[in-house]
């Protein structure tokens, strides 16, 4: 008797070959994923698990009832926040501060990654990469300490160096304008140099014949850097910027804690020292609580304003 033959479906073959490589593939990144591991513990425990006691900005918290038990109170603590003209410009503070290092501090490490494109001998390279990297792994303490030692009022550098020219020494320290100088440009010295680093990734991937192009067609240094640099940057910079941005709420508190003085606390007090200050050193957890919520929720909104911004030129984030 003549048999029927017995089709397979078209698609039932790839399938299953897919499914076969997917599987594979899965196995042979088994390693990788182990890796992933203590990075993705580190974020849940100390990043999202404490995301829970944020409700403390709710509750009138007390450490005999502690979070769950303590009494529900609203919106009270963002009232008090709020009506509270110390608060806001410690608000003010926090945002005039971050905008001032973004404005001064975004663009130093793209120059200096620029410069030392442009240099051509690799020991002179090496060597001023090693210096300008080199502050980035001192302490706040200690670059508050040098500080101190340059524009201090008694002894300092820039001081003594003023009296030598028959000048009278200068409070640079407790004048609120020259502090805040020295605030951005202490950051700055302190991190463009690390911060370069990533610039200087970015332009290795940038193609050389480019730039011998450009010098055939009569390109000066100036233009190629105009023309082929910059736009070669501009993923990595707006990815930066738009990183930079959900922290504009943010300003270090190591670096304010180590160069305020009662002096210039109207322009130094910031959210980090507030909620130092106020929250562990005072034990008002419910109110510096509602202040981080804040900050944080005003991070968010800029960072996604920010990212929005950018998808509509195609270098969104997300």
């Amino acid at each position: 008797m003549p048999t029927t033959p017995v089709t397979v479906g078209t698609d039932s073959v790839p399938k299953a070959k897919q499914a076969f490589y997917e599987t594979k593939r899965f196995r042979q990144n088994i390693p990788l994923f182990l890796m992933l591991i203590p990075g993705i513990l580190y974020y849940v425990i100390f990043r999202y698990l404490p995301m829970g006691g944020l409700v403390i900005a709710f509750k009138d918290y007390n450490f005999r009832d502690g979070i769950l038990s303590s009494p529900w109170v609203g919106l009270k603590y963002f009232k008090i926040l709020f009506q509270s003209d110390a608060t806001l410009q410690i608000i003010w503070n926090t945002l005039e501060l971050s905008i001032l290092n973004l404005i001064f501090g975004f663009p130093a490490p793209i120059i200096i990654a620029i410069a030392l494109n442009e240099v051509r001998k690799r020991w002179l390279k090496r060597w001023i990469q090693t210096i300008i990297y080199l502050p980035h792994f001192l302490s706040w303490v200690i670059v508050a300490g040098l500080v101190l030692t340059l524009f201090s009022i008694d002894g300092g550098t820039v001081n003594k160096l003023l009296e030598q020219w028959g000048m009278e020494p200068v409070p640079f320290l407790y004048r609120i304008e020259s502090w805040v100088a020295i605030f951005i440009g202490s950051g700055m010295w302190k991190e463009m140099g690390f911060g370069a680093i990533i610039y200087l990734a970015a332009l290795s991937s940038i193609d050389p014949s480019l730039y011998e192009s450009a010098a055939l067609d009569g390109a000066g240094k100036m233009r190629q850097i105009w023309h082929i640099t910059l736009p070669g940057l501009r993923p990595t910079i707006i990815l930066l910027l738009i990183l930079g941005m959900g922290r504009l709420m943010e300003v270090g508190f190591d670096q304010v804690y180590n160069l305020q003085n009662p002096t210039v606390l109207e322009k130094a007090e910031v959210i980090s020292t507030y909620v130092y200050k106020v929250g562990l050193q005072k034990a008002q957890f419910s109110l510096t609580t509602a202040m981080g919520l804040f900050e944080s929720v005003v991070g968010l909104v800029l960072l996604l304003s920010a990212n929005a911004l950018a998808r509509k030129f195609d270098q969104g984030l997300f």
